[in-house]
């Protein structure tokens, strides 16, 4: 027996006026969808009451880790997938490279991605940053030290020792797209030398010539530096100890690659795979495939598109994302998994991401659970109405074990 997961992140919405109504999963027709709701379908509470929507909480829970018990912040997850791995006293945050424009007196976020960033622009801007006397200086007194990489997310990390009692009030920038940021600034621990620190960077990009090139060719400038996220430590159970499974887990994006690292499981990088729209959907595929071919029993492949498309506030490109998943990922998976034997597929969003607001929500999520064994070859409607028909998962931390069939 196989087992898969398939997480379409942000896929979950509301209904939505353009769309007579509908939300953007039940608008489309995605037949490789609707034939993997044939057999079980229902909604999961994948963010449990009172924790904070996001990936990092929801994709924790998923893969059976409570977020009330193990969460000690994003970041430190995403330093995990890039290699760097917290000392005792030590807090990381996540930076992102964002986009803002000035308006009378005031600075707001057009793009927390730095309007799709990536590549060498990616890399040489936090390099030049690193290379920045005034930026460095701010740095230095912080004790603070970067680790690069080549999209608009990076690495940051106090190396202290920071105080256990020290509280760092930080806001995730997709939250607050198309606002004056001044009220967002840091609070608690390191405050005011946090906003030092992104007002330089400000300064140092705003008329840097990559960005001057990228504005010349309609794109967003990648302008200030974004901490948030903070996070100390963290210890997850071993994933093949805890569900007597082994496998491998795809993505893009380092969040999900740090989940997997500190769970024991693999996380192969796919050429090409980068958490947008135009991500390597082939690619993984063919590497979580690869996986069950070599002997591992589970594949998890998640998708980031639906996620960002819907935080960049963009209807038709979230209808695209999910027609790619369906045709690109789901599709050829259901015509390729056979050759295997009999499987399962555990497909879900983590969260919803509302177009409406371009921010994640905590609502339950849809999932389908499909079972090889039980195929009659019909389908069902997979979207956010239907499954609330089925069952009701109340905890999301439950999902892997019925996956597993272990309850």
């Amino acid at each position: 027996m196989k087992y898969v997961l398939i997480i379409g992140d942000g896929m979950a919405d509301e209904p939505i006026a353009a769309l007579n109504n509908k939300t953007p999963l039940g608008f489309l027709d995605l037949d490789g969808f609707d034939r993997l709701a044939s057999t079980e379908i229902g909604l999961c509470q994948t963010v449990p009451e009172g924790v904070p929507p996001g990936s990092d909480t929801a994709i924790l829970n998923i893969f059976g880790c409570d977020p009330r018990k193990y969460y000690t912040g994003r970041s430190v997850l995403e330093a995990a997938g890039v290699g760097v791995l917290l000392k005792e006293g030590e807090v990381s945050f996540r930076v992102n490279l964002c986009a803002l424009h000035a308006e009378d007196d005031a600075l707001m976020i057009d793009s927390h991605s730095g309007g799709g960033i990536e590549g060498d622009e990616a890399e040489t801007l936090m390099k030049d940053l690193a290379k920045d006397d005034r930026f460095m200086k701010i740095a230095d007194e912080l004790g603070m030290v970067f680790h690069i990489s080549r999209t608009f997310r990076h690495i940051g990390v106090l190396k202290g020792p920071i105080a256990e009692t020290a509280v760092f009030d930080t806001m995730e920038p997709h939250n607050i797209l198309q606002r004056d940021i001044s009220p967002y600034y840091p609070k608690g621990a390191c405050a005011d030398k946090l906003t030092a620190l992104m007002k330089t960077s400000y300064a140092v990009l705003k008329d840097h010539p990559i960005n001057k090139v990228r504005i010349a060719r309609g794109e967003l400038p990648a302008n200030m530096i974004w901490p948030w996220g903070a996070g100390r430590a963290a210890i997850l159970p071993d994933f093949k100890e805890k569900y007597h499974h082994s496998g491998s887990v795809i993505s893009a994006v380092p969040l999900v690659w740090g989940i997997a690292n500190l769970s024991g499981l693999p996380a192969p990088k796919v050429q090409g795979a980068n958490g947008e729209l135009n991500t390597n959907y082939e690619g993984k595929v063919a590497a979580a495939l690869k996986s069950l071919e070599n002997g591992d029993d589970f594949a998890a492949i998640h998708v980031e598109a639906p996620d960002e498309m819907s935080h960049a506030g963009d209807l038709e490109k979230k209808l695209e994302a999910l027609r790619r998943l369906n045709e690109r990922v789901i599709k050829p998976l259901l015509e390729k998994l056979p050759a295997f034997g009999d499987f399962r597929l555990l497909f879900l969003s983590d969260h919803p991401t509302l177009l409406s607001t371009r921010t994640h929500d905590g609502k339950p999520v849809p999932y389908a659970l499909f079972d090889s064994r039980r195929d009659t070859g019909k389908k069902a409607k997979f979207d956010e109405a239907h499954t609330a028909k089925g069952v009701f998962i109340a905890a999301g931390d439950a999902l892997m074990s019925r996956l597993f069939e272990a309850e």
